[in-house]
């Protein structure tokens, strides 16, 4: 058998042109041996949440260490997508889908950052690469949107809120109440809780009334009933928030 030997490997440009393109380098300043900038790959499903993010809590981060744990169990509970199907193989490597986990209970005065570390919760699922669905609304205007004659079919987006994977519902117990809003509460919650969806709730109400408390201080016992407390009590871990009013401090 012949054997045919290679010749050696030609560079891929001529020393002349090589020259000419270190002296065009070299004019701009451009040093060819030094390290790449470390530039961040963009997170779709975070520019996606962004743009559905209110203007003031698009930078929030998560700062409180119950809601980073919450974070981190909602993220390790996330299921690759057709966990479950006849083949479930199909589409293994794509983005993790959120199912079923803990809630959190953010509780304080006004102004103290509850809806901020929402908001941040939110984000830091999203730029953990998992596949959130997830909507926000406050109580009020969920009040607001159920009443017949809104112009929309109430049924089905109060089905709609109860099963999407995360929910965030701000300002629970701040609407004016009454049996019909404290039914409403009732069937989202009881659901929630039921299927251990992960729920955010904020809320400038203690949840009870303590003894050192005036027998005046309104609670979300008295405003959202004994059966939903005890709901938000099985499914919440809750965060209690102190401290002024940020909104004062930004003026």
């Amino acid at each position: 058998m012949t054997r045919t030997q290679l010749a050696d490997p030609q560079p891929a440009v001529s020393e002349r042109i090589r020259r000419r393109l270190e002296a065009k380098i070299a004019e701009r300043g451009i040093d060819p041996h030094a390290p790449l900038p470390e530039i961040p790959e963009p997170v779709p499903a975070l520019e996606a949440a962004q743009q559905r993010i209110p203007l003031d809590y698009r930078d929030a981060q998560v700062e409180h260490p119950d809601i980073a744990a919450w974070v981190r169990a909602i993220a390790d509970a996330a299921l690759p997508p057709h966990t479950g199907d006849l083949a479930p193989h199909y589409g293994t490597p794509g983005r993790r889908r959120v199912a079923h986990g803990p809630s959190l209970l953010l509780w304080g005065p006004t102004g103290t950052g509850k809806t901020h570390a929402a908001y941040g919760a939110i984000r830091a699922l999203t730029a953990l690469g998992c596949g959130v669905v997830w909507q926000a609304t406050t109580a009020a205007d969920l009040y607001a949107q159920a009443r017949p004659g809104s112009g929309q079919d109430p049924e089905h987006l109060i089905r709609q809120i109860m099963r999407v994977p995360v929910l965030l519902l701000d300002d629970l117990g701040a609407a004016k109440g009454s049996r019909w809003t404290e039914e409403i509460t009732y069937r989202l919650v009881n659901w929630r809780c039921q299927n251990q969806l992960p729920t955010l709730y904020t809320s400038n109400l203690p949840p009870v009334r303590e003894l050192a408390d005036s027998p005046h201080q309104p609670v979300l016992r008295d405003e959202l009933g004994d059966r939903v407390l005890s709901r938000l009590s099985g499914m919440c871990t809750p965060i209690h928030f102190t401290g002024p009013d940020r909104r004062y401090q930004r003026r």
